[in-house]
């Protein structure tokens, strides 16, 4: 009976214990996701690149003397034709007066070899000399035609000469820097050139393309060869060195024949108007080229994960359930990705968070904004 009654208080005890809460399951996690959307976006991709004319000359003297005279200052605007440099004439202008003398002497020389010709013929006709005479008559008269077209010749190279003692400039633009100075001795062997013109009315931009790059340039654009896609191609725009912008936008004319075996890139030429003068010759800044992008998506970076140089995102499927999928990235715009294949339109991806997900976890997706259709600038 006592233990009947133990049994029966221990039953009254349990029956009385409060009955433990049943375990809920976790609510799913609350991630933003965006639909995906196929559009066209524009990439910016700068090049450094150096400044130089049209035309950049050299001015060297052709003749060796004294600087008499300098008519421009450093950094002037000259016109083609116009004096830069006087050299000491007086030894040029002696040696034309010799060489004219030269050429008298050889015209009077020339005079008495035809005479002769002429007092041996009838004699010769009549036989009172021999046909010897006559003939070496002739020749000396030839000998005499020769030395006047020679002394003529030297003539011509003397006033050349003395016309080099005045420089000018060869085409229009502005002066560099002045190396010599009048009273200076010149010559045509000195290693540095008396100063350079540069005609920037039109510059020339050089920048160089890697091969990968190069690559898709070629890709890009619309032709049967490449000079064929060099008349297809957008105008280009030049940032100078203080991170601005220049006003005018250029054109790419011309692509080097072949890569630097030392770099491995190819120089590619872009043409600008400078008719302002603003852009000068050892200038430097970047070209800025773009790049259109068809049929591709925006995807936001921190929505993609990283494996085994692989990217991936999260892909929201039937009843919210996200799965892992690999992804073909073509460029960056800005902090996303341009995505060129992997993501079909009107699919849905997680924006955040990716990295604690699983294939098959199950989430709360919520809208975030849409930003597929901005365009795209580096």
């Amino acid at each position: 009976m006592k233990s009947l009654a133990i049994i029966l208080s221990l039953a009254v005890l349990y029956g009385c214990a409060e009955k433990p809460a049943q375990q809920q399951a976790a609510p799913p996690q609350a991630l933003p996701v965006t639909e995906i959307k196929v559009d066209t976006a524009t990439t910016y991709q700068d090049y450094p690149a150096s400044i130089e004319g049209a035309v950049n000359v050299e001015i060297r003297p052709q003749v060796a003397g004294t600087l008499d005279r300098l008519y421009a200052d450093e950094g002037a605007y000259v016109t083609k034709g116009q004096p830069l440099f006087k050299i000491n004439e007086n030894p040029f202008r002696e040696a034309l007066n010799n060489a004219k003398a030269s050429q008298q002497a050889a015209e009077g020389a020339m005079a008495n070899a035809k005479l002769e010709v002429e007092k041996l013929t009838p004699l010769v006709q009549n036989k009172v000399v021999s046909e010897y005479q006559l003939k070496a008559a002739k020749a000396a008269l030839q000998v005499a035609q020769a030395q006047v077209a020679q002394a003529k010749a030297q003539v011509g190279t003397a006033q050349i000469n003395l016309g080099y003692t005045v420089i000018k400039a060869p085409v229009s633009g502005y002066i560099g820097r002045l190396v010599k100075k009048q009273g200076s001795l010149v010559s045509p062997s000195d290693a540095e050139a008396l100063t350079q013109l540069s005609d920037v009315h039109d510059v020339h931009v050089y920048f160089s393309l890697g091969e990968t790059d190069f690559v898709n340039f070629k890709a890009q654009y619309a032709g049967k060869n490449l000079q064929d896609k060099i008349s297809h191609l957008p105008p280009v725009a030049l940032v100078l060195s203080d991170k601005s912008s220049y006003t005018l936008p250029g054109k790419i004319d011309m692509i080097d024949g072949q890569f630097d075996k030392t770099t491995g890139a190819i120089t590619v030429r872009a043409t600008f108007p400078n008719a302002d003068g603003l852009l000068r010759s050892g200038n430097t800044g970047k070209v800025r080229l773009s790049l259109q992008h068809n049929n591709v998506a925006r995807v936001p970076q921190d929505a993609t994960l990283e494996l085994q140089d692989k990217v991936f995102v999260y892909a929201v499927g039937d009843s919210n359930k996200v799965a892992k999928q690999p992804i073909v990235i073509e460029g960056k715009s800005g902090s996303d990705y341009l995505v060129k294949s992997g993501l079909n339109p009107g699919q849905q991806i997680v924006l955040s968070g990716v990295d604690h997900l699983q294939d098959g976890m199950k989430i709360a997706p919520q809208k975030a904004v849409d930003k597929t259709n901005a365009v795209a600038k580096n």
